[in-house]
């Protein structure tokens, strides 16, 4: 079983807290539109065979899309590639350009499951985040894909942020379990350099993150989602029983990929690639036929560390015998060891054969993971 990410590199606007490219230049999407359904075409080799079960639109804002667009590429893809009798097809869409008209083609075009970038439900938030919707239109977004049969929705909330005090944070959880979505994203707001948040802080424009104040928003998360029947599946993600992302827990489970788009990164088992991130050059690139990415072959301790990154994340945790199976007997008795340090904090648990991250473990898991890895 494999997946296929599909990047749509177009946004409205430049948010706060990332760098996205952004065009509404309908020419440019029309280029890319016939740059992309040619590259589909030139990698349906990549991933040998496998059965497509996920097939994600990211980006981005992909709903700026048109329905036609969206039923091509799916189109294309099922053309060239084995697709699953039930996929999951998920689409990343903002509040602002949900309404009942896009949802009904959206649903015809084979769109199965929604990722709703809510972020806030306090219109004071979204405005700091550039966010074009606000706090009300979050919820008709909400409410009008459920009335448009889409059961199957995730919705983004942002924590950590300047603005954000506890009693909002609590608010908007309250609010998201209140809507009743399948499952729930909580990402922690970060700040990378050459964004506007960093230049905003770099300059006192705007307040640091409050590290502690993040923490103490995780775990007040996690606590309320659990106590309302969500699983908490992976660090950012909690889900309704059977609910799970499926794209996202390929990723987490060490499964092939295809990744379709500018910048767009893929894996087929034992090496990785990505596509140019520039978008005139990429779609130069396929009008005249030819792929342009760079490739890395993956060392087994590569794929090793990965996989230590990976499973940390998951509530299944790392499983020492898949350790041992897979790259040896001395690296799982090395990494077993190397992991009692944690165990005796209690930020780690071994359960059976799996060491497991405690939650107060998860506050720090890349660094757990990051201590774990195994040098050259």
């Amino acid at each position: 079983m494999a997946g296929i990410y599909i990047h749509i590199p177009f946004c409205k606007q430049a948010c706060t807290y990332c760098n996205f490219h952004f065009s509404t230049n309908l020419d440019l999407q029309n280029d890319f539109t016939v740059a992309l359904l040619k590259e589909i075409a030139l990698r349906k080799a990549y991933i040998q065979g496998d059965i497509i079960e996920t097939i994600y639109f990211g980006g981005g804002t992909p709903s700026l899309l048109t329905s036609q667009t969206i039923y091509e590429i799916l189109g294309s893809v099922r053309s060239h590639f084995k697709i699953s009798q039930n996929p999951e097809i998920t689409l990343e869409t903002n509040p602002d350009d949900i309404d009942m008209n896009h949802l009904d083609k959206w649903k015809k075009a084979g769109i199965n499951r929604l990722s709703i970038g809510v972020q806030s439900f306090f219109s004071e938030d979204l405005v700091w985040m550039n966010r074009v919707h606000n706090g009300e239109q979050a919820v008709q977004a909400v409410q009008d894909s459920k009335k448009a049969g889409f059961d199957n929705f995730s919705m983004d909330l942002i924590y950590g942020s300047p603005g954000l005090t506890d009693e909002k944070w609590d608010f908007n959880l309250q609010k998201a379990i209140s809507l009743e979505p399948a499952h729930i994203s909580c990402y922690a707001l970060t700040v990378e350099p050459k964004t506007v948040l960093h230049n905003m802080i770099k300059t006192k424009k705007s307040v640091a993150v409050d590290q502690e104040k993040q923490a103490s928003q995780f775990l007040t998360g996690i606590q309320k989602l659990e106590a309302a029947g969500f699983e908490h599946y992976e660090i950012s993600s909690f889900a309704r029983p059977g609910k799970r992302s499926r794209h996202n827990s390929s990723y987490w489970q060490s499964k092939k990929y295809l990744g379709l788009g500018p910048s767009a990164h893929s894996f087929d088992g034992t090496s990785r690639q990505w596509n140019i991130s520039n978008n005139a050059l990429y779609i130069k690139s396929l009008m005249a036929g030819q792929l342009n990415y760079e490739s890395e072959n993956l060392l087994p301790k590569d794929l090793l560390n990965e996989y230590i990154m990976t499973s940390l994340r998951t509530t299944e945790g790392l499983d020492l015998q898949h350790v041992t199976e897979h790259f040896g007997k001395q690296k799982g008795r090395l990494l077993e060891n190397n992991a009692s340090v944690y165990i005796h904090s209690n930020q780690m648990e071994k359960k059976q054969e799996k060491l497991v991250l405690t939650r107060n473990g998860k506050l720090f898991a890349d660094g757990i993971a990051a201590a774990l890895f195994f040098g050259s």
